[in-house]
């Protein structure tokens, strides 16, 4: 049960937050076995409640049992004319919940080393959980501790740490990587991720005596399809976004194939 492409399948964008989930697990658990000792990985989540106007978002829950009020609750009406029943929905703010990895160190009142973020789509487009994921974003910076950004989403605005403006031609592909070292919170180091190439094994740095562990993001991805059977997907459907004219052709050309 393997994706037709060959890195990061764009039609996983779809499913994201299943697959953000997966891949965060998968990651974590990838990272336990490789770190020294005396520091672990740690899931944890970015709880934010959307503002009740402006843009909505999708509502997603688990498991919720309600009581409908009885009909003789309703409001009588008195006239002749006929009354059309309406469809009552009732719309609630919830929290909403965003997970990614800390890497701390429990030798030292459990210090946070790193941070690893799978940037999903409130991350990219405006509101409450951008500005909370740019709040984080400084408060690695500025706290001295790494950050390991892992965008594989085609929608919104780019978030990166690095200024978009600062990175060249050739690093430009349709996802990104970077990776900010807290002990140089002014170099970044980005990693090409284009849709035809397998996604990179980055670098994840820790302490600055300790050797930066491999990370295998395309092991993962594919994990997350496997695990997540999505052997259903309609590789016919279109793509939201669509892909770039280019890539559009290669992708037609690279689905028929298959």
């Amino acid at each position: 049960m393997e994706s037709p492409f060959p890195g990061m399948d764009p039609y996983l964008e779809e499913h994201w937050r299943d697959v953000h989930h997966r891949f965060l697990t998968y990651a974590c658990d990838e990272l336990q076995d490789h770190l020294p000792d005396d520091l672990r990985a740690r899931l944890e989540e970015r709880v934010f409640v959307e503002p009740e106007f402006g843009e909505g978002r999708g509502i997603h829950t688990d498991i919720r049992v309600v009581e409908h009020p009885s009909r003789g609750s309703e409001i009588a009406l008195t006239s002749d004319v006929a009354i059309a029943e309406p469809l009552i929905i009732c719309a609630e703010s919830e929290p909403a919940t965003e997970g990614f990895i800390e890497i701390i160190d429990v030798g030292s009142g459990n210090r946070v080393v790193t941070v690893i973020e799978l940037l999903s789509d409130s991350n990219k487009q405006p509101g409450e959980g951008q500005d909370l994921y740019r709040k984080k974003q400084r408060e690695c910076l500025l706290g001295g501790a790494n950050l390991v950004e892992i965008d594989l989403l085609r929608s919104g605005k780019r978030v990166l740490a690095v200024p978009s403006t600062r990175i060249p031609p050739s690093h430009r592909t349709t996802y990104q990587i970077c990776v900010t070292r807290g002990s140089l919170p002014r170099k970044y180091e980005v990693y090409r991720a284009p849709l035809a190439e397998p996604l990179p094994v980055i670098r994840v740095p820790l302490r600055l005596d300790d050797a930066d562990v491999p990370l295998n993001l395309q092991v993962l991805i594919d994990r997350c399809y496997r695990h997540g059977r999505y052997d259903d997907i309609d590789y016919r459907a279109a793509l939201v976004p669509p892909l770039e004219p280019a890539e559009a052709a290669w992708a037609s050309e690279l689905l028929a194939a298959r």
